[in-house]
């Protein structure tokens, strides 16, 4: 192998917001430019610029087939590419796939000549380079494939390996549609201050400074969340009779697992 995991040669299918920052963040970890193609009818002007600045190939007229193929346009787009999108699979061909809802076996029912195959669900975040991603491999992935799918996917965030593709749906539902969780938690606390009198302004202000900045303490401290929330809970205290009223019956925990049992479930009728 060589000294970076990253595949020699790749083709990016759309390079869109996804695509474009994991697009940025191998750049950033040493891939070959001279040797990546980026196909986008619609690519922005911020992509047009990049690839004319670091020499990459944009909708060539010959494309060639590449170590690794990454899939990242828009999922309902996979049915009348794939003719084209065959031509570019060899047999050695690493695929990465970010669509959503496309199974390993959708995969390969539209590419044929498709073998190692690794399916991915990146969140939001990985568009600021701070996203978590699920990644699940075929069983033709070798060791060397899963390396370079895994620096090509960890250029985004964190990523986390599925031995089991039903796994998925799940993922998807917890860090999939996690971020709008979130931000429904920063939405309802900033009308909660309203209600309780704050100015809106300063209420949105406080309420996303607080989520932020939780999250970002969340993510420097190891201890687990359960245990950082104990800290700032004092016995007695005002937190504490805040917390009972979420945690009480039908409250914050009950919904949060109400929710994303219903997500999976959604999560596997749109599969397909």
């Amino acid at each position: 192998m060589s000294a970076s995991p990253l595949p020699a040669s790749l083709t990016l299918v759309g390079a869109g917001k996804m695509g474009g920052a994991m697009l940025s963040g191998w750049l950033a970890g040493g891939l070959d430019a001279g040797r990546t193609t980026i196909l986008d009818p619609q690519a922005s002007p911020e992509i047009r610029a990049l690839c004319a600045a670091r020499g990459l190939a944009l909708n060539p007229e010959t494309v060639p087939v590449a170590e690794a193929l990454v899939l990242a346009m828009k999922p309902q787009g996979l049915e009348g590419a794939a003719p084209a999108l065959a031509r570019l699979v060899g047999p050695e061909t690493l695929i990465v796939s970010v669509l959503a809802g496309k199974t390993i076996a959708n995969l390969r029912q539209r590419l044929p000549d498709a073998r190692a195959i690794v399916r991915a669900m990146p969140n939001l975040p990985a568009s600021i380079g701070r996203g978590a991603t699920g990644a699940v491999a075929s069983a033709e992935v070798s060791p060397n494939q899963r390396a370079q799918g895994h620096a090509l996917l960890a250029s985004v965030g964190s990523v986390e390996w599925l031995d089991d593709e039903g796994l998925i749906d799940t993922l998807t539902a917890v860090s999939g549609s996690g971020p709008a969780y979130v931000f429904l938690l920063a939405e309802v606390m900033a009308q909660a201050g309203v209600a309780a009198g704050l100015p809106p302004e300063m209420a949105a202000r406080l309420a996303r400074s607080t989520v932020s900045g939780a999250g970002a303490l969340l993510d420097a401290n190891p201890r687990e969340a359960g245990l950082l929330r104990q800290d700032v809970t004092s016995p007695g205290g005002t937190t504490a009779e805040a917390i009972a009223v979420l945690m009480r019956p039908g409250g914050l925990p009950d919904l949060m697992r109400e929710a994303v049992d219903a997500a999976r479930r959604r999560a596997g009728e749109l599969a397909g």
